[in-house]
C-alpha cells in the first residue's frame, strides 16, 4: 500500500456506519480526494477534530485498491472562531460547498485551495463586511475555474474605451455598438467595474484588502446572483440557511 502525505482543508465529513466517516478533502497536490477516517466518530480518536470542515493541515494517507485511508493528520488551522459565530459559520460552509462544487480529482486547486484558506482567514478577521467576502469570494473561484466574465473589454469587438453594459449571458462587458441585441445588460457603476477587475486580476494574498459603498455592494450582489444562477446547476443547502438566517436578523 502506498502512503501519501498531503497539505489541505476538509470540504464535508459523512457519518460512516458506527465510528468512521468519509471526508472529502481539497489538497495542494492532488486536488479534491476522498478518504475514509476509520474510527474518527469515537470520543477518543486522534482523528476527532482533524476531519471535521475547516480543518486545514497535513494528512497522512495510504492509498487502498479503491480508496484513500487516513492515518493521521497535523491540524495547523481548525479556524475554531467561526464556532463563536455562526452567521460566519454559515458563510464559511457555503464556501466550502461552493469549493466542493468546482474542484476536480487529481487536479491542480492550488489556487483554489489559496482561495478558500484566505477567505476564511478574511471571515474570522472581521475587517470586511462578510456580504462583501462573498461576493469577492464566487467571483475569484469562478474566474479560477476558467468561467470568469470579461470585465475589461467588449466581449465581442474588444473594445475599451465606449461606455458598456455588463451581460451575464455575453459573459461580460458589452460596448454601446455591440449591445442591440442585449436584453440583459445592466448599466453598472464605475467603481463597480473597478473592483470587480481587481478581484479578476489581483493574487489571492490581495483580495480582502479593500472595501466598498453600499451602491457597489448592492451591484456585485446583483452581478452574482445572476451569474451564478446562469453558470452553476445546483442549488446550495448552505446557503439556503444562511439567507433565511439573514432575513430572520
Amino acid at each position: 500500500m502506498n502512503q501519501i502525505v498531503v497539505t489541505g482543508m476538509v470540504l464535508s465529513a459523512t457519518p460512516i456506519g458506527d465510528y468512521d466517516k468519509r471526508i472529502v478533502i481539497l489538497t495542494k497536490e492532488h486536488g479534491k480526494l476522498s478518504a475514509f477516517a476509520k474510527g474518527a466518530r469515537r470520543p477518543n480518536s486522534q482523528l476527532v477534530g482533524s476531519t471535521n470542515p475547516f480543518s486545514f493541515g497535513e494528512f497522512t494517507m495510504y492509498e487502498g485498491r479503491s480508496s484513500y485511508t487516513i492515518q493521521s493528520a497535523h491540524i495547523t488551522n481548525y479556524f475554531a472562531e467561526l464556532r463563536e459565530d455562526m452567521i460566519g459559520a454559515y458563510y464559511g460552509f457555503y464556501f466550502l460547498e461552493l469549493t466542493l462544487y468546482y474542484a476536480r480529482e487529481f487536479n491542480d486547486e492550488t489556487e483554489m485551495l489559496k482561495l478558500l484558506y484566505q477567505t476564511l482567514r478574511a471571515l474570522t478577521k472581521k475587517s470586511i463586511p462578510k456580504e462583501l467576502i462573498r461576493y469577492i469570494f464566487e467571483l475569484k473561484l469562478v474566474t479560477i475555474n476558467g468561467e470568469g466574465p470579461q470585465v475589461f473589454q467588449c466581449v465581442r469587438c474588444g473594445d475599451k474605451e465606449r461606455s458598456a453594459v455588463f451581460s451575464v449571458l455575453k459573459g461580460g462587458l458589452v460596448c454601446s455598438e455591440c449591445r442591440m441585441d442585449v436584453a440583459d445588460g445592466m448599466v453598472l457603476d464605475t467603481s463597480t467595474i473597478y473592483s470587480m477587475q481587481f478581484i479578476v486580476s489581483s493574487k489571492v494574498e490581495h483580495l480582502y484588502t479593500f472595501n466598498v459603498s453600499k451602491k457597489v455592494l448592492g451591484e456585485l450582489k446583483l452581478v452574482m446572483e445572476r451569474y451564478l444562477d446562469v453558470y452553476v446547476e445546483k442549488r446550495f443547502k448552505s446557503l439556503e440557511i444562511l439567507e433565511t438566517m439573514l432575513e430572520l436578523q
